[in-house]
């Protein structure tokens, strides 16, 4: 069987600094020196030193006596074609994309080549390291913000901690939500943990059966719009882990639109927003029954 079509994970001491880390790992896997050139490149290798561990990219990386070589390869992941995002504004410091559907925040050990991180790395002029300030889900799109220096990453995240960043999204849910008060606050902890959020009534769809919202909110914790939407009774069109169903075949109906703080960098008040149309699902016929809960599985 062809090693390259095998999902490995490898663990290697390097005895040597005489020792190239491909060498190694092709001796340890049976990978093609070409595959874990590949895979180096996009983010799969690590490497630890002492008690620092890092992603090794670079094949000809000088090693010591002690190190440890770590490969996570899934070529699945592996070949995975990053969708692009949109740069929206170049701070210096800091960097504004607009993130599309499928593209990552940030990476995991099994690689980060489909992350925002890593494309504004690869693509920004100058170039320049990239770091990861906040998430936002992958099914999800929108506005993400991406740091250029451990000083800025740590200086907006501290802003996302102490809530001095505004957030604000837009979301085609199911259902008639002009029911429901508006605005309405939901603070239903999530995982143990408070969360808030601040939902409000836009628009009814042409089919009355979906309706578009706005949502602030004052925490981040992990699904939470579409979790407190969902507690509602309104999903959030396309969300497949926790609608019910509906509108399988479209992608998640969630879109981060508007970022307001003060810049670290130029200390002013800044705003960042996507326009705020309404989505094209709310003008488009709903899903017929037939093809519900078969489109856009697998």
């Amino acid at each position: 069987m062809n090693k390259d079509s095998e999902h490995q994970e490898v663990h290697v001491q390097v005895k040597s600094s005489a020792d190239n880390p491909v060498d190694l790992l092709h001796c340890a896997t049976g990978l093609t020196k070409q595959c874990i050139k590949t895979t180096m490149t996009k983010g799969a290798v690590w490497i630890t030193r002492g008690s620092k561990t890092q992603r090794l990219r670079r094949a000809k990386r000088t090693l010591r006596e002690g190190d440890e070589l770590h490969l996570y390869y899934d070529p699945v992941i592996l070949a995975e074609i990053p969708a692009a995002p949109m740069l929206l504004a170049d701070v210096g410091g800091y960097s504004v994309w607009n993130k599309p559907y499928g593209l990552r925040s940030q990476g995991s050990k099994w690689g980060d080549h489909c992350t925002v991180v890593r494309w504004a790395e690869q693509h920004l002029q100058p170039e320049r390291p990239a770091f990861t300030v906040h998430r936002l889900d992958r099914a999800a799109n929108g506005l993400i913000l991406v740091a250029h220096s451990k000083s800025l990453a740590a200086a907006l995240a501290t802003l996302f901690q102490e809530r001095q960043i505004e957030k604000y999204y837009r979301a085609v849910v199911t259902g008639d939500f002009s029911t429901q008060p508006n605005p309405i606050r939901v603070e239903q902890p999530i995982d143990g943990k408070a969360a808030v959020s601040e939902i409000s009534f836009q628009q009814l769809g042409a089919d009355g059966e979906r309706s578009l919202v706005e949502v602030r909110i004052e925490t981040g914790r992990k699904h939470q719009i579409r979790r407190h939407l969902a507690a509602l009774g309104h999903a959030v069109c396309g969300d497949r882990l926790h609608g019910m169903g509906e509108q399988d075949g479209v992608d998640l109906q969630l879109t981060a639109y508007l970022l307001k703080f003060h810049c670290p960098v130029n200390n002013e008040l800044v705003e960042y927003s996507l326009p705020t149309e309404p989505d094209s699902l709310l003008t488009e016929p709903a899903l017929p029954p037939s093809k519900k809960g078969f489109e856009g599985q697998g």
